[in-house]
């Protein structure tokens, strides 16, 4: 069938398309970080146990007639999070939180769905070569993997918590955001081929590579403190009610399990590696500017700059107001702004040539 649809389309046809696959693998990523935003609502909502059973097919259909509504609700009433949190709630208001879980794995299908079909069309018109199809598995193998993931972290919350485990959550965030990225290289690598000469010293690219790292682990520092609703203590800035580090930082024992189940050093640690990747977007945009480099590496390394400062002025603002859902939200979807930014200068620095400097 490939070789039948490839004969249809010249050599020249078939390059011609290389952007429309880049085009393609952009909206895909656009498609994740608007899962991420949603999720990351879904949680700000209390929405997210509110479906406790996954069925991957048929769970696309919504309850349909008040019987079906009444046995949804009896089964969230069989949970932690109704006993503790959400007793005697109306089946309006369970309606309510029903719909945005509903709507973020329905969301998740349409991931797979805008993937796979256009995936079949591009490797039939022999616009993805063979060589490619096997990354293009491993992206859609990565999106079932993030499905899997995170029916795994609702089952954390069912029986003994009212709330998802904060170590499952930062997987399942970890494993979204490493899909993002992974479609947003490979859509580059389509929309741009061409190396660019650039006289950027060659220490660029390990700084460029280590602020995709920092970014992404103060992301997942971002979902402990999201897990473990650190974000409604200590709700000043830049002290902690007055302090440097929170006094009960090591409150919990042993003392090692504090970064990852006490709230107040999760928060304290969320903050450092703020300042940590604010000085290190720095540092990259200073190096751009001290040495003659390509027009994109210097664009890239602006927009880290600046999307980290609307990050970091997000941030601040979302704690001191105990986190409204809006601002919440926001912070969040910026930090996969500034993932995609930093991904996007390591990208156009490692492309670069480093062309020997004329005698």
């Amino acid at each position: 069938m490939t070789t039948v649809f490839s004969s249809l389309a010249p050599v020249e046809g078939r390059a011609a398309l290389r952007p429309a696959v880049g085009v393609w693998l952009i909206a895909v990523a656009l498609l994740v970080a608007a899962m991420v935003t949603l999720g990351g609502l879904t949680r700000l909502t209390g929405s997210g146990l509110s479906i406790t059973e996954w069925h991957p097919v048929t769970g696309v259909i919504p309850p349909l007639g008040d019987s079906a509504w009444q046995a949804e609700f009896a089964k969230y009433r069989r949970i932690p999070q109704y006993a503790l949190e959400n007793r005697g709630m109306s089946l309006a208001d369970f309606q309510g939180i029903y719909w945005w879980e509903w709507t973020h794995r329905l969301l998740g299908r349409i991931v797979g769905f805008v993937f796979l079909v256009p995936f079949v069309v591009f490797v039939a018109l022999g616009a993805i070569a063979r060589a490619k199809i096997p990354r293009m598995v491993v992206l859609f193998a990565l999106g079932g993997l993030q499905g899997v993931v995170g029916w795994w972290m609702v089952t954390s919350g069912l029986e003994t918590r009212v709330s998802v485990s904060q170590y499952r959550l930062a997987i399942h965030l970890g494993i979204a955001i490493l899909l993002f990225g992974a479609l947003l290289w490979t859509a580059l690598e389509y929309l741009r081929r061409t190396p660019v000469p650039s006289l950027l010293h060659r220490g660029g690219k390990p700084l460029a590579w280590s602020l995709v790292a920092l970014v992404y682990l103060q992301m997942l520092l971002g979902a402990l403190v999201a897990g473990l609703h650190g974000g409604l203590i200590y709700n000043t800035w830049p002290s902690m009610n007055g302090r440097l580090v929170p006094e009960d930082a090591f409150a919990s024992h042993p003392w090692w399990i504090n970064p990852f189940e006490n709230p107040a050093l999760a928060q304290f640690d969320h903050r450092l590696g703020a300042y940590a990747v604010a000085i290190l977007a720095g540092i990259l945009w200073l190096s751009a500017r001290r040495t003659p480099t390509s027009t994109a590496v210097r664009a890239s390394t602006s927009a880290v700059v600046a999307v980290t400062l609307i990050q970091i002025a997000l941030g601040i603002a979302t704690l001191v107001n105990l986190v409204p859902i809006a601002l919440a939200a926001l912070h969040q979807a910026t930090a996969v702004a500034l993932f995609a930014a930093a991904l996007w200068n390591a990208f156009e620095v490692s492309r670069s040539t480093y062309p020997a400097p004329s005698a």
